[in-house]
């Protein structure tokens, strides 16, 4: 196995606040053990098409606090492909890059994965998703931030359903996962979240509407976690047919959730991983994802950091159910 000299650091799948610090951290830790680093544009449609270039640290001076990604980001449909795999690893000979540094999601993290045991590429994952679903990681980055924001959202959106005595039904994002719609509703005081993972043979919305009306609220806030079938204008369409008598509105606060500063802990955790990165590399370890658990830096396997099972504290439903009475 050739001797790692040169790391490609790109972002891909959908952006999260905190992208910025990782690519700062990646780049200057990098640099200070002696690493050559090179940034790769639009996630792996970049790799494919050259899009790459030195990076030092005047590249990423400033951008700590910036929500986004300077390198952008991009889903490639060519990459899941084994040709579009060729031309990635073709370009990382031409441009002489022995490891790739992927900030990303759950489909970001299976590219690195299949890339890796396809041609035997050292790929390290840092867990780049607002939606927190990586197994082996306590938080993602970008997913503080996330739940920051629609706690503030909602904070604005009950003052107008406590003066005009509306039901609103804020959707957020988290389609396989509530852990955002679960702890924002905690945060936020709102009634009810309805989420995947309390997705059983109980009706949520009646039971929530049970609990409601036994209470006469007439103004009250209910997070979902957005879908296809059942997000909040499923939700809403239903009271309005069945509980005609209430003034329901609907919020889907959709990319809004995406933007704005990092938060302290989304940079430090960003910063945190990168730097745990190039030591996973220094170490020879390959084909990890890089997380904090317990306040402590770990390595996941690829393997484990996408599986869908990462456990649910089902102890925040009963937290949520006996604070809004």
């Amino acid at each position: 196995m050739a001797k790692i000299k040169t790391i490609g650091v790109m972002t891909s799948g959908g952006d999260a606040p905190g992208m910025n610090a990782a690519i700062r951290a990646v780049t200057r830790a990098g640099i200070c053990n002696g690493f050559n680093i090179k940034g790769i544009y639009r996630g792996y449609d970049g790799l494919i098409n050259g899009e790459i270039k030195d990076f030092t640290t005047e590249n990423v001076s400033g951008i700590i606090m910036s929500g986004g990604t300077i390198l952008k980001t991009a889903r490639s449909k060519e990459f899941m492909t084994m040709a579009g795999m060729q031309k990635a690893y073709d370009n990382m000979q031409k441009h002489d890059i022995q490891a790739l540094i992927v900030i990303g999601g759950n489909g970001s993290l299976t590219g690195a994965m299949n890339f890796a045991r396809e041609f035997d590429v050292c790929c390290i994952g840092l867990p780049g998703t607002i939606d927190n679903d990586l197994y082996g990681t306590d938080s993602t980055i970008g997913y503080d931030t996330t739940m920051n924001t629609i706690m503030d959202c909602v904070d604005r959106i009950r003052d107008t359903a406590q003066s005009h005595e509306r039901i609103f039904f804020v959707e957020v994002m988290g389609r396989d996962a509530g852990f955002l719609a679960q702890n924002s509703a905690i945060a936020s005081g709102a009634e009810a979240a309805i989420i995947p993972e309390d997705s059983t043979n109980v009706d949520q919305l009646a039971r929530f509407m049970e609990r409601g009306i036994r209470k006469s609220k007439k103004s009250c806030i209910v997070i979902v976690s957005e879908s296809p079938k059942c997000g909040a204008l499923y939700y809403a369409d239903r009271v309005k047919k069945e509980f005609p008598e209430y003034d329901v509105r609907v919020s889907i606060l959709g990319h809004l959730q995406r933007g704005g500063r990092p938060t302290a802990h989304d940079r430090i955790l960003a910063s945190r991983t990168g730097v745990g990165a190039i030591e996973a590399i220094i170490q020879g370890q390959r084909n990890v994802m890089v997380g904090v658990r317990n306040n402590e830096v770990v390595y996941v396997p690829l393997s484990e950091a996408i599986r869908s099972d990462k456990p649910f504290d089902r102890k925040l439903i009963k937290v949520l159910d006996e604070l809004s009475i």
